[in-house]
């Protein structure tokens, strides 16, 4: 695991330039730092050691240094894909697993692609031919941002090493911005900035002369299903995908554990992992003083079934110190608060180990999340309904609709303001609604006039709406788990793991996120992910006697902290510093007297907007730290 970066330039490249972006990536590899130089061309790498500890430093060449290679990642089917090389007359200079991207570069060129298991983001120069190729991996596990220069094409794991380009002007794009406040999250390919880009999951990327071309290599596709067959025979299949995923990710030349919240993915895993091992797998898990936010007794009931070597941690996370350097680490705006215990599970578990397997991507590929059912329930509702009368139909709703004017909190009020709104605006809207806190009308009160001309046109909701648009004639609930899949998954959830563990220094594999599982899920019939008002069904069945049953029954809970309490208690001064200041009401993007509002509001009791005002606390320090060069050490 590691960071890259590179300059291409037709005048030349600055050496110091490229040493200093690959030195704000230190984090990402402390262990090893690699430079190829050309005429035109400079490549950068710090490395993080996890296979061929001595000789797999990078660049790297191929035979006749035609060819030469960045690579942030691990290629899990490696060893088979050496083999067949091997035979076919390349020599290896090292056991490095991304030397098989340079040999089957030369075979395939851009279908290299095509034969890779993994996680990664690398660039390869063509120096014969004066061409970039840059590629990132299916799911959008490791990041890659470029920017396209006069003359050139610069790149980078991280944003920030863009940054110290002369060329990069720190300009906010509104449109990114407007899809951070929906989506916690600027997606892909846009990012804060005007002319940064990120390039998307499962993207390829080629730049000679000047010209750019581009495309998809990957997809999944819910519309092909697999030969009918039993449930039994569905859950055999699954389960031998996910141990064989979770096999291929247990190789490691240094130490290797798993994290273990105690919820059912990461209990799987750590159980599958039991299996594969000759010793006891080490296990880590975070908890607060907080019962109700810690999940610790779970994950204690885990680690007791399968004899793991298990530690654990009670933090109280500092945020005041923390926040300002996470948002640092992050680059760009970044809403997700489970940002903050992540990094402190990360931070702990790199005291003992290097590498750490985890359960993220099992509620996407087999439908775990609470919005889901809410979402098929509506659809039930609506079902049943249209075999009322019209008039009947309509005096029922006006009169729930009336229920929730005066109760807008209530769960059973809600569900019928959720249903009118489905009604009117499509299953595609209020799935949206169930993404964001932000609804249309509190951003058009939320924001300035500026922001309002300044972003236009420009729907919020668009990627969503492409995704909706390209799962294609599929159930409801393949809708949203594509959905997931092209948006909350690579653009919030592996973000929040790649930089929580990369700025520790610590490698994260994900077995759910094994391309190769994702379609063997893709192909189930829907019935067999979400069945009554059950998650995860085909899992769950057949974990009975594998996890302890406290485990399978257990609610969902959310990887969070008690913020709301904080922001109207302990970090009550702190939100009105950054929020409630001079500072803030001189930005040109929020109306400040609707800000304070949220703020008044939150700290009395009388409402509750705790993500609205995390999402406005980081994208406030986040701008005094990369507008303003605010330091934070």
């Amino acid at each position: 695991m590691c960071g890259i970066c590179g300059i291409i330039d037709r005048k030349g490249v600055d050496q110091g330039l490229l040493r200093r972006m690959a030195d704000t990536m230190r984090h990402r590899g402390p262990d090893e730092e690699g430079y190829a130089f050309m005429e035109t061309a400079g490549l950068g790498h710090r490395r993080l050691k996890i296979i061929d500890l001595e000789t797999g430093g990078q660049p790297m060449s191929n035979e006749d240094k035609s060819l030469f290679l960045v690579c942030n990642g691990e290629i899990y089917n490696f060893i088979q894909l050496r083999e067949e090389l091997e035979k076919r007359g390349h020599r290896f200079t090292s056991r490095s697993d991304n030397e098989v991207i340079l040999h089957l570069y030369e075979e395939k060129g851009e279908r290299v692609l095509d034969s890779l298991r993994g996680m990664y983001a690398f660039a390869i120069w063509d120096e014969a031919n004066k061409e970039l190729f840059l590629a990132r991996d299916r799911i959008g596990k490791k990041p890659l941002v470029y920017s396209l220069l006069p003359g050139g094409i610069i790149f980078a794991s991280e944003l920030k090493a863009l940054l110290l380009h002369p060329s990069i002007r720190k300009e906010i794009d509104t449109r990114a911005l407007d899809l951070f406040i929906t989506y916690q999250a600027v997606p892909s390919p846009l990012t804060i900035f005007r002319n940064i880009r990120k390039l998307p999951p499962a993207h390829w990327l080629r730049w000679k002369n000047g010209e750019t071309s581009s495309g998809r290599y990957w997809d999944v596709d819910f519309a092909k299903k697999a030969s009918p067959g039993k449930i039994e025979e569905y859950s055999e299949l699954v389960w031998e995908s996910l141990t064989e995923a979770t096999r291929l990710r247990m190789v490691s030349d240094v130490p290797l554990g798993a994290f273990l919240s105690g919820g059912i993915d990461s209990s799987t895993i750590v159980g599958i992992m039991s299996g594969l091992s000759k010793g006891r797998v080490k296990t880590f898990s975070v908890g607060f003083d907080e019962e109700s936010y810690s999940e610790l007794k779970y994950a204690a009931i885990a680690a007791k079934r399968f004899s793991t070597e298990h530690h654990e941690f009670t933090v109280k996370p500092d945020v005041m110190e923390i926040l300002p350097k996470l948002v640092w680490h992050y680059s760009e705006p970044f809403g997700d608060s489970s940002m903050v215990p992540s990094y402190y599970v990360a931070r702990e578990t790199k005291k003992h180990v290097t590498v750490a397997l985890n359960g993220d991507g099992g509620d996407e590929s087999l439908a775990g999340y609470t919005r889901y059912w809410q979402m098929l329930l509506l659809e039930r509702i609506s079902n049943t309904l249209r075999r009322l009368p019209l008039a009947v139909r309509r005096k029922m709703m006006s009169i729930l609709l009336a229920g929730y004017g005066k109760h807008p909190t209530n769960t059973f009020f809600r569900v019928w303001k959720w249903l009118d709104e489905t009604e009117k605006h499509g299953y595609e809207y209020a799935y949206g609604r169930r993404l964001s806190s932000f609804s249309v009308g509190i951003k058009d009160d939320l924001y300035s006039g500026l922001m309002k001309d300044s972003v236009g046109m420009f729907d919020g909701s668009d990627p969503l709406g492409k995704a909706w648009k390209d799962a294609g004639d599929v159930s409801l609930l393949e809708k949203m788990l594509y959905s997931d899949m092209h948006l909350y998954l690579p653009e919030v959830l592996t973000v929040k793991m790649d930089i929580a563990t990369m700025s520790n220094s610590l490698e994260a594999r994900s077995p759910f996120l094994d391309h190769k599982f994702i379609e063997t899920a893709a192909s189930l019939p829907p019935s067999f992910k979400f069945r009554g008002f059950t998650s995860k069904y085909i899992l769950k069945r057949r974990l009975k006697g594998f996890l302890p049953d406290p485990l399978i029954r257990r609610k969902k809970m959310g990887f969070g902290m008690p913020l709301g309490e904080w922001f109207a208690g302990d970090l009550k001064g702190y939100l009105a510093e950054h929020l409630v200041s001079e500072r803030f009401s001189r930005r040109e993007y929020f109306n400040p007297k609707v800000v304070r509002k949220m703020v008044e509001e939150h700290i009395s009791g009388k409402a509750v907007h705790t993500a609205r005002l995390w999402n406005l606390l980081v994208f406030e320090i986040w701008y005094r730290i990369f507008m303003e060069g605010e330091g934070f050490e």
